[in-house]
């Protein structure tokens, strides 16, 4: 019988995409185990959710003036230390360097609410409803993709779900349904995907 695939997320603020996992699990429907939530920020709600769920949780700060490049060891050391199989951007708010990824091949998973090739960075959904607001789209969606660079948001697509925004929408109604295609898609999505067997560089 094969081990449960071993994640490790990682999250910056309220961890709504990491309870979706954690319930997922409970319920029998994503067959992992979550080895430990990672936050850059102490206060990210996402660590209490850990916290309740009865996973480890780390706090990893940034150093004042630290580079970007230092953090990033530190922090795939920190990663390397769960012997996990895939790890999880979940609300992840800082760009990750080769110094992070080239420790993790095809093993690092990111979600992005907005459509292939489509609002790749932060505040998509407000910007998607600015562009519904002047008239440039009637829709949007979410996204699971690999993250083999440093590219944002544009590496090969796991799956993706579109979003339509309703004439009855206002925001707070198309980004509730956003967070809810993207708590039904991530859990599916790693469920079916097949991480690289071997030992990590």
């Amino acid at each position: 019988m094969e081990s449960k695939v071993r994640l490790v997320v990682l999250a910056s603020g309220g961890g709504t995409n990491l309870q979706a996992l954690i319930d997922a699990i409970d319920a029998g429907s994503l067959d992992c185990v979550i080895a430990a939530v990672i936050s850059d920020r102490g206060d990210a709600f996402a660590l209490t959710r850990a916290h309740k769920a009865g996973i480890t949780a780390h706090h990893l700060p940034v150093i004042t003036a630290e580079p970007r490049h230092s953090y990033d060891t530190r922090l795939a050391d920190l990663v390397a230390e769960y012997t996990c199989d895939l790890v999880v951007l979940a609300g992840w708010m800082r760009l990750l360097s080769m110094k992070f990824l080239g420790r993790f091949p095809e093993r690092v998973l990111n979600i992005h609410p907005a459509l292939p090739t489509e609002l790749p960075g932060i505040n998509a959904i407000e910007r998607a409803w600015e562009q519904y607001l002047s008239g440039e789209r009637d829709r949007s969606g979410v996204m699971i993709h690999l993250v083999p660079d440093e590219g944002v948001d544009d590496g090969p697509v796991l799956a993706s779900v579109e979003v339509p925004i309703l004439d009855s929408d206002d925001l707070c109604s198309f980004q509730a349904r956003m967070h809810a295609a993207e708590h039904t898609l991530l859990p599916a999505t790693i469920a079916r995907y097949r991480p690289p067997r071997g030992s990590l560089p």
